[in-house]
């Protein structure tokens, strides 16, 4: 089967409807759906194979008062059953094309240390790796409702 590649816009909430498992760390949300395609900032490249969303890479683009627009990218998954079909390399390159699009400088991505498969992905399709730290914050409530 042939997969295609799409940047999802407004409008595309029911691209999202079909998703093999194992793409998204949970089920998909109609709601953050709409939310997430309405906001022009927020990009999601999918593959799709046969109707079924088999992959996706998704960014953020922003500005700063001091840098031109640059892409944060979110997140990169593929369906377990898919790896190593060349999906993620073909996502990836799409978002930074939509990024060049956009008039972004720089695109970004922070991993772990021990996490072989995406720093060869980020390589492949033009990365180049720096000192990084990451430092995660959760910011959900603890006040009972």
């Amino acid at each position: 089967m042939t997969i295609e590649f799409r940047i999802l816009r407004a409008g595309d909430e029911h691209v999202l409807d079909s998703v093999a498992d194992g793409v998204f760390d949970n089920p998909v949300d109609g709601a953050l759906t709409a939310e997430f395609l309405r906001d022009p900032r927020h990009h999601l490249c999918v593959g799709i194979e046969d109707g079924v969303v088999v992959g996706f890479a998704s960014g953020v683009h922003y500005v700063h008062p001091d840098k031109p627009p640059q892409l944060w990218i979110n997140e990169v998954a593929v369906a377990p059953s898919h790896l190593r079909r060349g999906i993620a390399t073909n996502a990836v390159a799409a978002l930074l094309a939509e990024a060049r699009k956009l008039g972004c400088t720089e695109a970004w991505v922070l991993t772990d240390e021990d996490n072989t498969a995406a720093r060869g992905l980020y390589r492949s399709v033009g990365g180049v790796e720096t000192a990084h730290l990451m430092v995660s914050f959760q910011l959900e409530s603890n006040e009972p409702s």
